[in-house]
């Protein structure tokens, strides 16, 4: 057998010195799509009540939100002098939420008037304005909805994580703008974060009663440590540390984080699991941050090639839609209405709302944050502001039901929220 080719001096050295460490960058890392398919799948699933951890899916998304956008905002300031331009990424954000969200709160409310019961129609009549206002969580935690046993007459209980999403777009670019400025700008918004993050799981462990977890679970104070330690895993202090570990450790971190992950929502029950909200939440964030920290070092390790299979990251580029849209139709497709129960019912579920995510990217995510030159500037903010008056002229023109017709058996529905 031949003898491999002896290295030379330069590569030697090449080798020897130590991995740049990764900054985080516009790069696109394919197994964080897949992620997004997984955490989906798992709310999917647990709506449809054939997965009790699949709410879990819920916490991965505000992980990868922070991860992500924190990452975005982070490379802007180093290419600006630590500035940030709030109104160029306010309006991206717009582009990309805001339209979907739109068609799903106008054509579920009209699905609703034509086919749902009246106390379902009632509810998205009260609860749609604050989806559009995103405060939709604390209309929820102000009315005592309870999260866990009162979704299925709420057609819209889902969109609480969306609020807390964009909460989160308003009040965090603003703390960047302030903390990445400078020299050490990196260093002092990982402390911020981490910061941020120990302050929300003590709010959480404080204000959480065994009543109902409700406010601590949709609270954006007490749910804020997810979408934080997402963020603090793409500064540049979590980078150096995980640029540490070379790629078969950081691979075989990835599989270990990932079972470690999966064997939880195998095992988590939600609010019959007390320990969720006394660190177990935390603790799951925390695993899921590392997990997308040691993925964005090393993507293509067995973990990171399963995560960017063809289905998962297919599945998590129309995550979002598919979001919006599933349970609204899981509540309009009841056993009744299609005579179906079981699996069966869950494929046809499952078949519409791929449906209409997929209708919903082609036909409006796309073309506004991609094509449409109106969408921007200007011209954009207007039409924000006329589509969402439409809403609220829609709003006004669906009658209210009268009180006490119709009626909606919770129990035949699945568990609810996400």
């Amino acid at each position: 057998m031949p003898l491999p080719p002896t290295p030379s001096p330069a590569h030697r050295r090449a080798r020897a010195a130590p991995s740049p460490v990764p900054r985080p960058s516009r790069r696109h890392i394919a197994p964080l799509d897949g992620l997004r398919g997984a955490a989906v799948l798992g709310v999917l699933f647990f709506h449809a009540g054939h997965f009790d951890g699949g709410f879990l899916g819920v916490d991965l998304f505000f992980v990868l939100s922070g991860f992500l956008i924190t990452g975005l905002l982070l490379t802007e300031a180093r290419a600006r002098d630590g500035r940030i331009d709030l109104l160029a990424f306010w309006g991206r954000r717009a582009r990309r939420l805001l339209p979907a969200l739109a068609v799903v709160l106008a054509g579920t409310l009209l699905l609703v008037w034509a086919l749902g019961p009246p106390n379902l129609l009632r509810y998205a009549l009260d609860d749609g304005p604050w989806v559009a206002a995103n405060l939709a969580n604390w209309h929820f935690v102000a009315d005592r909805v309870g999260y866990w046993d009162s979704a299925g007459t709420r057609v819209f209980s889902h969109l609480w994580s969306i609020a807390v999403e964009e909460q989160f777009y308003v009040v965090w670019p603003l703390v960047l703008c302030l903390s990445a400025r400078g020299r050490g700008g990196g260093r002092r918004v990982a402390a911020v974060a981490a910061a941020g993050a120990a302050a929300s799981l003590v709010l959480m462990v404080v204000l959480t009663t065994p009543a109902d977890t409700t406010r601590v679970y949709e609270g954006t104070d007490t749910r804020a440590f997810s979408l934080l330690l997402g963020a603090l895993a793409a500064t540049e202090p979590a980078a150096r540390l995980v640029s540490r570990l070379g790629e078969r450790a950081a691979g075989r971190w990835s599989l270990a984080l990932a079972a470690g992950i999966g064997a939880y929502w195998i095992t988590a029950d939600g609010q019959n699991s007390p320990s969720l909200f006394r660190g177990g939440l935390f603790l799951h964030a925390l695993a899921a941050a590392l997990l997308i920290a040691c993925l964005a070092r090393a993507p293509r390790t067995p973990a990171g090639r399963f995560l960017a299979a063809a289905p998962l990251r297919r599945l998590g580029t129309v995550s979002y839609s598919l979001y919006l849209w599933h349970w609204p139709v899981y509540l309009l497709l009841s056993e009744e209405r299609l005579g179906l129960e079981g699996a069966p019912r869950t494929a046809v579920l499952l078949a519409v709302s791929v449906a209409l995510a997929v209708l919903s990217k082609v036909l409006v995510e796309d073309p506004v944050r991609f094509r449409a030159r109106w969408a921007k500037g200007r011209t954009g903010a207007v039409a924000l502001v006329a589509a969402f008056a439409a809403l609220a002229a829609l709003w006004t023109a669906v009658p209210q039901p009268r009180t006490g017709e119709g009626s909606v058996d919770v129990t035949r529905l699945g568990p609810g929220g996400g």
